[in-house]
């Protein structure tokens, strides 16, 4: 039933690379922390989409961080990795701030008008993105496979975007920015990763992702301090249900999921790791419509199959690693 109701109509290549990736590189083990992964990033986007019209767009964000920072400080107590940042401190909060701090609260602006599928879509543009910061910014060399990559990708865009009945093209087209302007900050993040950590002699992964979190926590400080001086409102007047969601959001979305990410490049490397680009919109189209009832029109079928064939012509030729964060 999921298979019809969510039906990508990729191309025909996309799904044979896809199919091969698959068999090349899939363990059981390994497909299935795959699998919990892409569910985890793709209820993401449901979690917030819960979590918002009652936190509001900075407390959603800054909970989110909190939360997974303390997730990741107690895996790393847990596994007694040295907290010996190497002088990279800094390093990692400046990461984070745009990895994780911009990118949250980006995407939890959206979520108060975009739907849980919109949002899992356009969050698949991050390595559409990565190609266009690394020709801007960081002298990628672009093919003309990236350039077809990128159009693609542009017209899944405006299909989406053209088809959203969010109160106007005016509504969707604001909300569709904010999640193409946080992708742009995770491709950002991925080409800084290399240059400040990767190329200056490598860090625990596991402290990236804390220093990550930490720093993203530092940056919407101030933002959610002012949301909740300006509207105040009691712990116990938020619902249960947007508790449960920010601690899943947090805990297993964020904590969970940098750990099962960092397995699978560890255990397939990053570009194979990046499969999970592909699975995410599915699973945030199955919970939308499973939780919130969402409806899933054409318009995801076209602009979604579009974006993801824009990602088979990015990701069939060696690009950087540009990493990906929900």
């Amino acid at each position: 039933m999921i298979a019809s109701y969510l039906d990508w109509k990729i191309s025909r290549n996309a799904i044979e690379a896809l199919n091969t990736q698959f068999k090349k590189m899939m363990s059981s083990p390994s497909l299935i922390r795959l699998l919990i992964l892409a569910a985890l990033w793709g209820g993401s986007f449901l979690f917030m989409r819960i979590v918002t019209p009652e936190f509001g767009t900075n407390g959603t964000a800054f909970g989110r961080a909190s939360l997974g920072a303390s997730g990741l400080a107690a895996l790393v107590l847990v596994m007694r990795i040295p907290l010996d940042f190497k002088g990279r401190f800094m390093t990692t909060l400046m990461l984070g701030a745009i990895n994780s701090g911009m990118p949250f609260l980006l995407f939890s602006w959206a979520s108060r008008s975009l739907p849980t599928s919109y949002s899992a879509i356009l969050n698949a543009t991050t390595p559409l993105m990565g190609v266009v910061v690394g020709s801007l910014a960081f002298g990628e060399r672009i093919t003309t496979t990236k350039i077809l990559g990128v159009v693609l990708g542009i017209a899944g865009v405006a299909v989406l975007t053209g088809g959203a009945s969010l109160g106007g093209i005016s509504s969707a087209a604001g909300s569709v920015l904010a999640c193409l302007l946080a992708t742009t900050c995770y491709a950002l993040a991925g080409f800084l990763t290399v240059r400040w950590i990767a190329k200056r002699g490598g860090l625990d992964s596991h402290l990236v992702a804390l220093g990550s979190q930490i720093g993203a926590v530092l940056l919407l400080v101030p933002s959610t301090l002012w949301q909740f001086a300006q509207e105040p409102v009691a712990l116990h007047q938020f619902s249960v249900t947007a508790w449960w969601s920010l601690f899943a959001l947090g805990f297993l979305c964020t904590s969970l999921g940098y750990v099962l990410y960092f397995r699978l490049i560890a255990d397939l490397g990053a570009l194979r790791a990046l499969t999970v680009t592909f699975l995410i919109p599915l699973f945030g189209l199955f919970w939308g419509w499973l939780v919130l009832d969402e409806p899933v029109g054409l318009a995801h079928v076209i602009g979604g199959g579009l974006i993801a064939t824009a990602l088979y012509f990015v990701l069939r030729s060696p690009i950087s690693p540009t990493q990906r964060s929900t």
